[in-house]
């Protein structure tokens, strides 16, 4: 990233200059910007290959630039006149969209494009969302060819038979998102803005893109390792197999295969791998994973992938209190709150760099773990981590709100569960089990989160077994911060400021004690906020002096819990984040308030502690 500037008159002249010549394409306007945003435009959008864990390099077109957005009522038909361009995959209330306008749940979002089909032969033509918020229709040439609805997970429709030619094949997607008036999960978003609660997302957030593959094809892998067995399971799923076709799976260590098998189609591959090099941060070793469709010597279909050997598990240590282990290792897990929003582009970050730059600062300022807080990252966000060694605690975005709850520890939460209807119910669990599927093969995710603070908190030992047992290579911490129940791994407080605990004796014989969010100690800096004036942190200072000192406090007795049983910690937060001025940098990542050489010093003594 460029040093900090404040944009002076001549370079805002000169910024509003290069953005004219983008098909007369600029933001709309916004409170503040990061600088990546400068570099923004219709020809750059997030170009990069969307699915690092399942590559086809060769056959693909990214589809992300200006398209045409038309906003009109809720149920009228395909629009014959749109409103002006958008530039996906921004939301249409993000600047960077271009439209900065919000919908609504009694209008809907219109989008049209037109895009070449470059097909050859028998070849499918996939067409591919990475993210969508929140109900999907797509239309290609007029004719209907999927639905979806979920905010968070990648989906994707055959549309072979819907193209006509291989030019100018016109593409139409309807969305319709209630934002905190419908049932839909939809983690930090409202429709009135204030305190820990931002502004809607609403449309396409992440990466539109058109695959070729042969009709018979891979869809889906799912590699689980097993380091007490040392062997890697790959599941492979595959669409129109045909009779004598088999699945080759190749692990290769720095270019060398290390193991290999041939199946057959709908059978797991278990791959032995041998004084296997296991992955942890300071050594996130990756294996490469080759996976072909095959029949005799001919490749029908071919992906590339990676994967990791990583153990996570509990035990109790010599007092016998209940330890989070990493490789049967226990090492303290530290990590900020992360909402992953941004002043620019919401949920989506202005570019690459941008979203790596989150992960790589967290890194340097001696944090090991990340909590991804009610939001869902686009899967280039959790290669980073992969690929950088930084642990990752994993929200289910939360939704459907309305209950009280009761945070304290050892108190039953049966009473204030949120009665659900059944059409929320299922809008749930759907989504939580496509949210797991679509980031199962992410090493760096190593516990799930269900629930959040009782935010639409429902059938909790139901929807935490069920994670429990769906996942058993990771460890669930069911509820964070609230309505406790004896169930999943991890037993979780919230507490604001000062770090505390919940009481081993009550659950350290059968749960990990973590602090699942602490301190928010706020310090807003002029011209680096949303807005001029009523800013907020739990508790605010007003120099980087006062915000040390507090902060290093916490660090103290933060240490002292950790001999009585504290396995991890999480700190509240990454960045600013609109009206929220608690993070480490602000939300514009201009100011980084409490630099790597001071966090590091202070988080020192948390790793040394047992």
């Amino acid at each position: 990233m460029k040093k900090s500037i404040l944009l002076g008159a001549g370079l805002l002249l000169a910024q509003s200059f290069a953005w004219a010549q983008n098909g007369g394409w600029t933001p709309a306007e916004g409170k503040i910007m990061t600088e990546w945003a400068e570099e923004v435009s219709p020809e750059n959008a997030h170009q990069e290959y969307p699915r690092p864990q399942m590559v086809r390099e060769d056959n693909w077109q990214n589809l992300n630039g200006l398209w045409l957005y038309a906003i009109q009522t809720k149920g009228k038909s395909i629009p014959n006149r749109f409103d002006g361009e958008i530039l996906v995959p921004f939301a249409v209330e993000s600047a960077l969209s271009g439209v900065g306008k919000t919908i609504g749940k009694d209008q809907e979002l219109w989008y049209k494009t037109t895009f070449d089909a470059k097909k050859s032969g028998d070849e499918r033509v996939l067409l591919h969302f990475g993210a969508v918020d929140w109900e999907t229709e797509v239309f290609v040439n007029g004719k209907s060819v999927g639905r979806h609805q979920g905010g968070y997970t990648p989906f994707s429709f055959d549309i072979t038979g819907a193209l006509k030619g291989r030019k100018n094949n016109e593409l139409v997607v309807r969305v319709w998102d209630p934002t905190d008036e419908g049932p839909q999960p939809r983690g930090k978003q409202v429709n009135n803005p204030h305190g820990i609660w931002y502004t809607p997302v609403t449309g396409i957030w992440q990466t539109v893109w058109t695959e070729n593959v042969p009709q018979s094809h891979i869809v889906s892998t799912k590699n689980t390792p097993d380091v007490d067995a040392g062997t890697l399971t790959v599941k492979t799923e595959v669409a129109d197999a045909e009779a004598g076709q088999t699945v080759r799976v190749k692990a290769l260590a720095k270019g060398e295969v290390v193991a290999e098998e041939e199946v057959a189609v709908g059978q797991a591959a278990v791959l032995s791998i041998d004084d296997a090099t296991l992955w942890e941060p300071g050594n996130p070793f990756l294996y490469d994973l080759e996976v072909s469709l095959v029949k005799g010597r001919r490749v029908i279909d071919k992906i590339d992938g990676y994967a990791a050997m990583r153990k996570v598990s509990m035990a109790p240590d010599k007092n016998g209190i209940q330890r989070m282990l990493l490789n049967d290792k226990f090492v303290f897990q530290y990590g900020p709150l992360d909402q992953g929003w941004w002043p620019d582009g919401l949920y989506t970050a202005p570019s690459e760099e941008a979203l790596v730059f989150d992960i790589i600062k967290t890194q340097e300022m001696g944090f090991n773990m990340i909590r991804k807080h009610v939001k869902v990252e686009p899967a280039r966000w959790y290669y980073h981590c992969d690929k950088m060694g930084m642990l990752v605690w994993q929200d289910m975005p939360s939704g459907d709100m309305g209950n009280r709850w009761n945070p304290r520890p050892g108190v039953s939460g049966v009473e204030t569960e949120r009665q659900r209807t059944p059409e929320s119910e299922a809008i749930f669990k759907k989504e939580w089990k496509e949210i797991m599927d679509a980031n199962h093969n992410f090493p760096s995710i190593i516990v799930w989160v269900p629930f959040n603070e009782a935010w639409g908190q429902f059938k909790t030992e139901e929807i935490v077994n069920w994670t429990v047992a769906y996942d058993p290579s990771r460890l669930i911490n069911g509820a964070s911060g609230g309505n406790f129940f004896p169930v999943g791994q991890i037993i979780d407080l919230h507490n604001y400021p000062d770090p505390a605990m919940p009481s081993p004796r009550l659950f350290g014989k059968d749960q990990v004690i973590t602090l699942g969010e602490f301190g928010g100690l706020g310090l807003p800096v002029d011209g680096h906020t949303w807005q001029e004036k009523d800013n907020w942190g739990y508790q605010s200072f007003k120099s980087v002096k006062e915000l040390e000192d507090r902060y290093a406090k916490l660090m103290e007795d933060l240490v002292k819990l950790i001999p009585q049983g504290l396995s991890a910690a999480v700190y509240t937060q990454t960045t600013d984040v609109e009206v929220e001025t608690n993070g480490l940098m602000t939300y514009d990542r201009k100011v980084i308030k409490l630099t790597p050489d001071f966090l590091n010093k202070v988080h020192k003594k948390l790793y040394q502690a047992r």
